[in-house]
């Protein structure tokens, strides 16, 4: 099957696939013809309704790069013998990928200076697409990052979700409901006109950079979701990512901290390249930006978990429940930090004006 499609490339019959990466969305291979290799992915249509809009996206991107600033180096699809960005078995798109020789992922940032690096990558990639309109980007995920309309979910799921789960998380109810003020900032983001839309990845977990074999940066990849936003998207998921040693999937809390090194290493990373490009106004939401990310996604597993699992699933009985309790256990120790990173960011502005 997937011969098929590949078909549709100019790659050989002999060519050897692999199923390749740890991620969750789409499906990734990886293709080797000869001596040349490929990722080849298929798009989830469960997520992204309308694979179309990735594709213009990306074309948009490209071209504007290309025309603007050509030594970027931006990972392009590969045509199809029909010129086409994505392939299509009449069910199903598809897009190919060259694999770049010598380029490193990691699932897991390991040291301040790979969150350094990648929070370069994402601020250079927001930086160098700043004198193209954000809206002429088609929005992929209608409501990704929408914390109002993921509060207004929660609500409703408080009320018409499992009726035993609604009474066995209240004090989890009640702290998402007692924190509803970081819902208030967001409205007031984007109805403030101190706040820029821009062209955002909005998915800036570290696999999407890619590294050289002496950990710097290349570039970002996966732009399935760039769309226009506002840099707390980009910001806070890299420091709901970044800043703990362990992930969303840990049971132990107590493992779970905010690392200030790598804070500062996001911080300048990010600043590095977008100092002349945020505002004042913007800046002084750096920290908020991380509080934004982190209790919308205990919204979303607190949601889904009184939902009965219908759209993360679940591994085991109270899998959203735990993955809910550790987003707020992280929203927490960022809370309790805030006084000393709001500094940091005050002497980074210092230091980059």
């Amino acid at each position: 099957m997937l011969e098929k499609v590949l078909s549709q490339y100019k790659i050989s019959l002999q060519a050897i696939i692999k199923p390749f990466g740890t991620g969750l969305i789409n499906r990734t291979w990886l293709v080797k013809d000869g001596d040349t290799e490929y990722i080849f992915q298929k798009i989830n249509k469960n997520v992204f309704k309308e694979p179309a809009n990735i594709s213009y996206n990306i074309d948009l991107i490209e071209n504007y790069l290309n025309k603007n600033h050509s030594g970027y180096f931006f990972v392009a699809p590969i045509r199809t013998r029909d010129r086409e960005s994505m392939a299509h078995d009449g069910k199903d798109y598809y897009r190919l990928f060259p694999f770049v020789p010598g380029s490193l992922t990691y699932d897991v940032v390991q040291t301040p200076g790979q969150a350094f690096e990648a929070a370069r990558q994402f601020g250079l990639f927001t930086q160098l697409l700043s004198g193209m309109p954000s809206e002429k980007l088609k929005i992929t995920l209608p409501g990704f990052h929408d914390l109002t309309s993921r509060y207004s979910q929660f609500e409703y799921a408080c009320i018409h979700g499992n009726a035993m789960r609604i009474s066995e998380t209240k004090s989890e109810i009640d702290f998402i409901k007692s924190n509803a003020s970081i819902v208030t900032v967001f409205e007031n983001i984007r109805t403030s006109s101190h706040f820029k839309l821009r062209a955002t990845h909005h998915d800036t977990k570290i696999s999407n950079v890619l590294f050289d074999r002496d950990n710097r940066g290349i570039c970002v990849i996966d732009l399935d979701t760039v769309m226009p936003g506002y840099f707390i998207s980009d910001v806070g998921d890299m420091l709901r990512t970044y800043l703990s040693p362990v992930s969303e999937e840990e049971t132990d809390f107590s493992r779970i901290e905010v690392r200030e090194d790598y804070f500062r290493a996001i911080l300048d990373g990010y600043l590095s390249c977008m100092a002349g490009e945020l505002n004042g106004h913007e800046v002084q939401h750096f920290v908020y930006a991380g509080m934004f990310m982190i209790y919308m996604q205990a919204i979303r597993f607190l949601t889904d978990h009184l939902n009965n699992d219908i759209y993360y699933g679940a591994a085991y009985e109270g899998h959203n429940y735990v993955r809910a309790k550790n987003q707020i256990t992280l929203l927490q120790r960022l809370q309790e930090k805030e006084v000393v990173l709001s500094q940091f960011v005050t002497n980074a502005v210092l230091h980059y004006s």
